[in-house]
């Protein structure tokens, strides 16, 4: 496979979303980081989440109570000890989001300090959503990326795509880069890396209906299992029951906080869609 360039770093990151960009805003202190978009730096899913971000907040809350809600939701195929870890984490990177600047949706009572404003979503018994309007994905993904792009340890190369993870020579043998397709230049290069970082998101965009962008495709899962990873839970694709259809346009994501506040799905003749 021919290259016209070749680029090299401590830590290339497949993928922009919040999970790429909090890597490498994590890592820049230290590190040379390179972080590839697919296509526009902001495409992703990310960037078109509605609801918000579960965390425990309220004082009325408890982990316990969150852990149990993600249990039962994962009708008992969920991992325990990794349900306990996201439900312990997830105020502290709530608040690290907070720091970075992301504005989540605030509200004040009679005599009390303004709040983060909780709302409620399927599967889940507390008010624990913290969102920015229905639109939190909007707040999170610019937030991020402009940090990102601004850190002088972070190259972000946006319609660039790792196609393919190259192993050294050795044994055992490692991952010690990425063949990367530079989609406005046509061309194809190669960027050496002591850390590759697969954050590509899912591969929804299999099947013929999804309300996830047409970037989740499933290329690092790919690339993965063609370099020897094993991979599994292939089968857990998220559908949600809530898209507004139109015939002549694209379908797109009504906020799972309908159904948390209270909305029922009914067919034509009236009765529930899924009442649990």
């Amino acid at each position: 496979m021919a290259s016209d360039l070749r680029l090299n770093y401590d830590v290339l990151i497949s993928g922009s979303g919040a999970a790429g960009l909090s890597l490498a805003l994590r890592l820049a202190g230290s590190c040379r980081v390179c972080v590839l978009s697919k296509g526009d730096a902001h495409e992703g899913a990310t960037f078109y989440a509605q609801g918000g971000i579960a965390a425990v907040f309220a004082t009325s809350d408890s982990i316990e109570a969150h852990v149990s809600d993600t249990l039962i939701a994962g009708d008992g195929l969920c991992e325990r000890e990794a349900s306990v870890f996201v439900a312990s984490h997830g105020r502290q990177c709530v608040h690290w989001l907070i720091d970075y600047g992301v504005a989540f949706d605030l509200q004040t009572s009679d005599g009390v300090e303004p709040h983060h404003h909780l709302t409620r979503e399927a599967g889940h018994s507390q008010r624990r959503i913290l969102h920015s309007a229905d639109a939190t994905g909007k707040a999170v993904s610019p937030t991020l990326l402009s940090l990102a792009q601004a850190h002088r340890n972070i190259d972000f190369l946006a319609h660039h795509q790792a196609i393919d993870l190259v192993s050294s020579r050795g044994d055992p043998a490692r991952i010690a880069g990425a063949w990367v397709w530079d989609s406005k230049q046509q061309k194809i290069l190669y960027c050496s890396a002591g850390m590759v970082v697969l954050a590509t998101g899912g591969a929804s965009q299999v099947y013929q209906y999804s309300s996830t962008p047409s970037v989740a495709t499933g290329d690092g899962i790919a690339m993965a299992w063609c370099a020897g990873c094993r991979v599994a839970n292939l089968e857990f694709n998220q559908f949600h029951p809530t898209s507004l259809y139109h015939p002549e346009g694209g379908n797109f994501l009504l906020s799972e906080a309908l159904r948390g506040e209270g909305a029922w799905l009914r067919r034509p003749d009236g009765s529930r869609f899924m009442p649990d």
